[in-house]
């Protein structure tokens, strides 16, 4: 009764008024006395609730039958945003993630925590549980059976709230400004957003990357073309990261030009590049260059290496070496 008071005044106060305080009166009684016999407006769940304890038509009766038909009704339970996501993705609760806990009715029990790296939390009067690797619901029901099994809660209806996500993390490696591991403190990240908190590709990093981890428990390997992430679809090809996945950016594909050029060296293979934009690239030909002079050295699928001559309009590949030869005249 202490509870129902507690959450619901103004039908406490019914109650209270039906009932007496000092000791059980009668609505006769009550009358008598002129006291105001009142009875809390239930809705039809509680009204129902009390017809069948056999309430109906006897006032005397009916308060404790709508104290009992309040003491069963069930809250539902409400989760945060984070917690209902989580909780469709099937996430498992991890060392360092923030939670909050409440328990209906009772809000001196309310706890907003982290879990500890081996994935406990200490409750107030339960003490210590264990809920890394259980689900939400899970580990709403661990909490509520603790408060029941030590008779602090009668019924305990707990409610936990997801706040953020530390136990989970992926690595980012390879070409970016700030390689580490990063925490997935949302189940909705994706690869574009794990690059943007590892500052974006170098500008030595390539194109395309490499996201490679588990799903279902299977390995999982998936290159990804940065492009195709902004164009139409691209949504869909922007994958979800999952804990212990690692981003791997490569350094940029290159090709290579010496001789009469200005700016030999090893430089940048953009996509689609043709032997006009590679010496472009380079600069273009010194006053010693000719255009006529320059030969292609490619490695083939054999490892061995062949001397090409190409027009201008031809593609560069990747590792290919350009070789600009002096004019005679």
């Amino acid at each position: 009764m202490g509870n129902l008071l507690g959450s619901w005044p103004l039908r406490g106060m019914a109650l209270v008024a039906a009932l007496g305080v000092s000791g059980a009166q009668s609505p006769g009684e009550a009358r008598a006395s002129g006291g105001a016999v009142a009875y809390p407006v239930a809705p039809q769940g509680w009204a129902a609730a009390a017809t069948r304890s056999g309430a109906a038509g006897s006032p005397a009766q009916a308060p404790a039958a709508v104290a009992l038909a309040l003491s069963q009704e069930r809250p539902s339970v409400m989760l945060s945003s984070a917690s209902g996501m989580a909780e469709a993705a099937g996430y498992r609760l991890a060392a360092g993630d923030l939670v909050r806990i409440t328990v209906y009715q009772n809000p001196d029990l309310t706890l907003e925590s982290r879990l500890t790296d081996t994935g406990t939390l200490s409750f107030p009067l339960v003490g210590v549980l264990q809920l890394g690797g259980l689900g939400i619901a899970a580990a709403e029901r661990r909490v509520a059976e603790a408060l029941r099994q030590g008779q602090f809660v009668r019924q305990p209806q707990v409610s936990i709230a997801l706040l953020e996500v530390r136990g989970h993390q992926a690595s980012v490696l390879g070409q970016v400004n700030r390689p580490g591991r990063y925490p997935i403190e949302v189940t909705t990240l994706r690869l574009s957003d794990l690059l943007a908190l590892a500052g974006g590709t170098s500008p030595g990093g390539a194109d395309r990357v490499v996201v490679a981890g588990l799903r279902d428990g299977q390995p999982f390997r998936a290159e990804v073309d940065l492009p195709s992430l902004f164009g139409p679809d691209g949504r869909e090809r922007d994958l979800f990261v999952r804990h212990g996945d690692t981003v791997w950016v490569d350094r940029q594909p290159q090709f290579y030009i010496y001789g009469q050029v200005q700016r030999p060296g090893a430089l940048r293979l953009e996509r689609g590049m043709t032997l006009m934009q590679a010496l472009a690239t380079g600069g273009g030909l010194t006053p010693r260059g000719t255009d006529k002079g320059i030969r292609i050295h490619r490695r083939g699928a054999d490892g061995r290496m062949s001397v090409l001559r190409l027009s201008m309009h031809e593609p560069v590949l990747e590792g290919d070496v350009v070789h600009v030869a002096e004019s005679l005249f």
